[in-house]
């Protein structure tokens, strides 16, 4: 409060008016005065004012409400956080003294007193309580501006997926603000998953990267329109495993709470609660509940969003289509209860900047709670324990994109650049007065850096934002960066520019990074093989062109691999997937084709001359009895000629998977060749890529 813009407000409460009048005599015309003469008058008034009042000076002695009634309703109320009490009685034993102190009061003073005394003791615990609410407002101001930044950054980052994945902006949006009342209401309902607030904020932070793996998805499979195909679905899933691995690969900050948090949401929100999901087949609670519940607010959000291959579902329907898996086990059922809570909510604010508004508004009134309900200590702990997670944010977005990251601030002038650009431009991370630092004036040429300049100058707060290229010149070579700045603003009429955040991104680095993704998205994470969507586009190529050899396509599936999985353990699995992965890489010659196409399925593609037993026999025999530990790898091998059914990708795969049957239904352990007595024997078997039973329901990919 300002003092100085008007007279603060005393509650003085006594039920002796010569009293009331001594104490207003002695503090004369500096502040305006309300009078009760009992604590239940005093408790209306307060009741009434609320805020306004400025300092209660309390008797405790008093009919119909003691003082001590008084400091127990303003204690019920929380008005006591924010309004202090100086009690003035003669009530000087220890133990009332005592209780006074217990109930929160900011000063006691015994009668008879002396004028002077009241009058500075009055106006020290005014200007304490001044400085306190400044403090706390300006505590509040600032969590509220990094609050802010940090969604930018968020909503930045929001806009490299929806590059490649058209819907993902909103859908990030969405997702972030239903984790986050998925959560609070979990909270309320059960203490089984006891999170706290900050771990909440984490979690609904992270769940706007759950998708980052689609970037390395092919554009063509992620914007398909139609239904994806069996193989396209399986390249599709790579997506969970790829974001976690960029994740892993972090060269910094892996101690992090909010990188192992990010981690667990990127790897495992496909998991469902009845082990179906992937990729690591997960259920009940192995599956983090981070991952669970932002799971559960993705498939909500896609079933409600307009897809390249869907429309949006009515929130009616979509609550069916969730209810429907949840019956089958799909879905935690306490945070199926906790979707239904908060129903009318998701029906009535549907549209991502309202959900957005609800969302970051109840976070900020959170916040203003925390911080009334502690006395200054606590709010300051409160402030920083915020603040530091502000910064846990930041260079984590810094380290993810490994940029050169900056706020201009104009008053006072000064640039703050990330860990990561500081240390490329070879600078400090605060540069003071950039504009007239000899070591810092120019990182880009003239011509670039007068038109970012000017340009940026030209912003508005209705178009804040600035994109272009141009060259920084780093260990004395120039390299190419494209720039994309915002100018930020002030709520004033008019509205004032305080400060320039933006991000320059080496656009050669880009690309590298670009190729790699798109390795990313030719192999399997775990076994470094092509995966089924790679490896069917080089067999295609290859039936295609004209060769003296003959072709042939082998599908091999691990014996019994789910019970090693049940007994040891996904890491134990794992290690049996890598051992054949490893080992197939060596059996296979220069020239064939080798993948993982599933779970436990992998294939091979080869050339041959003359005979083909001998070549699959080798192979069958480098993996099959071959040992993991307490495990003995056991494979059974469909193998199908293209000289018996035709240089076609599609008949190869299905032919080889009917010989699979046939062996399976044998006895599996071994291996067997598409012919007559197998196409008259086993029924057609459809094809087995990405035969993992999806419970997501429509319109979830």
């Amino acid at each position: 409060m300002d003092i100085g813009r008007r007279k603060q407000r005393i509650l003085i409460v006594d039920d002796d008016e010569i009293n009331r009048s001594i104490l207003m005599d002695m503090m004369d015309d500096a502040y305006e005065y309300i009078e009760a003469e009992d604590g239940a008058q005093a408790v209306s008034i307060l009741k009434e004012q609320e805020m306004e009042i400025s300092l209660v000076l309390l008797d405790i002695m008093m009919p119909v409400m003691d003082g001590f009634g008084v400091l127990q309703a303003m204690n019920e109320n929380h008005w006591i956080d924010s309004t202090p009490v100086v009690i003035i009685s003669s009530e000087s034993q220890p133990d009332n003294i005592a209780k006074a102190y217990d109930l929160g009061v900011t000063d006691f003073i015994g009668r008879p007193f002396n004028d002077s005394i009241v009058h500075h003791r009055v106006t020290n615990t005014l200007l304490l309580a001044a400085k306190q609410h400044s403090l706390e407002e300006l505590a509040a101001e600032q969590i509220y501006e990094k609050e802010r930044h940090s969604g930018l950054m968020v909503d930045i980052l929001s806009h490299i997926v929806e590059f490649r994945n058209g819907e993902s902006s909103l859908h990030v949006i969405h997702v972030r603000a239903i984790t986050e009342l998925l959560l609070k209401q979990l909270q309320r309902k059960t203490d089984r998953y006891p999170l706290t607030p900050a771990e909440i904020s984490m979690i609904s932070t992270v769940s706007s990267f759950h998708d980052i793996g689609k970037i390395s998805i092919d554009a063509a499979i992620l914007n398909k329109p139609g239904k994806l195909t069996d193989e396209e679905f399986a390249v599709m899933k790579t997506h969970a495993m790829v974001g976690a691995e960029m994740l892993a690969a972090l060269p910094v900050y892996q101690d992090e709470p909010l990188v192992n948090m990010a981690y667990q949401v990127c790897r495992w929100h496909h998991e469902r609660y009845n082990g179906r999901g992937y990729p690591d087949g997960l259920s009940g609670d192995d599956i983090p509940i981070s991952a669970q519940v932002v799971a559960l607010a993705d498939v909500y959000d896609a079933l409600t969003s307009e897809r390249v291959y869907k429309p949006a579902f009515s929130h009616e329907h979509a609550m069916e289509i969730i209810a429907e898996d949840g019956a089958r086990g799909a879905f935690n059922p306490i945070l199926l209860e906790c979707l239904n809570d908060i129903s009318d909510i998701l029906r009535d604010d549907l549209r991502a900047s309202t959900l957005e508004k609800l969302s970051r508004s109840q976070h900020l009134e959170d916040m203003a709670v925390e911080i009334s309900r502690h006395k200054e200590l606590a709010a300051s702990n409160r402030t920083l324990q915020l603040l530091e997670q502000e910064r846990m944010k930041y260079g984590f977005f810094a380290a993810m994109s490994e940029e050169i990251q900056f706020e201009y601030t104009l008053t006072p002038p000064m640039v703050t650049f990330n860990a990561f650009g500081a240390k490329k431009l070879g600078v400090n991370e605060t540069v003071l007065d950039p504009a007239h630092n000899s070591e810092t004036v120019h990182y880009m040429e003239d011509a670039s850096w007068e038109e970012f300049h000017r340009r940026l100058l030209a912003t508005t707060p209705e178009e804040p934002s600035v994109v272009m290229e141009g060259q920084i010149t780093i260990g004395g070579e120039a390299r190419w960066h494209k720039f994309i700045a915002r100018s930020l603003w002030t709520a004033d009429e008019p509205p004032r520019m305080i400060s320039i955040i933006g991000k320059a991104t080496d656009i050669h680095r880009s690309r590298m990074n670009l190729e790699q993704l798109e390795r990313r998205a030719s192999y399997d994470a775990l076994t470094d093989l092509l995966n089924a969507g790679s490896a069917r586009k080089k067999i295609e190529e290859r039936l295609k062109a004209p060769a003296d050899e003959h072709y042939a396509l082998a599908i091999l599936d691990l014996d019994f691999f789910k019970t090693a999985n049940d007994t040891y353990g996904h890491a134990f699995g794992n290690e049996v997937l890598a051992l054949v992965a490893e080992t197939l890489k060596r059996s296979v010659r220069g020239g064939d084709i080798a993948a993982r196409i599933g779970g436990d399925e992998f294939l091979v593609f080869l050339e041959y001359k003359q005979d083909l037993e001998p070549i699959i026999d080798r192979i069958f025999h480098s993996i099959c009895g071959k040992r993991c530990g307490e495990f003995t790898i056991s494979l059974s091998v469909g193998v199908a000629r293209a000289s018996d059914v035709g240089n076609d990708y599609e008949n190869l795969f299905r032919a080889a998977d009917q010989a699979l049957y046939t062996v399976k239904e044998s006895g599996k352990g071994n291996y067997c060749f598409y012919d007559q007595s197998v196409r008259e024997m086993a029924p057609l078997a459809g094809s087995k890529i990405g035969a993992i039973e999806s419970e997501e329901g429509e319109g979830e990919r």
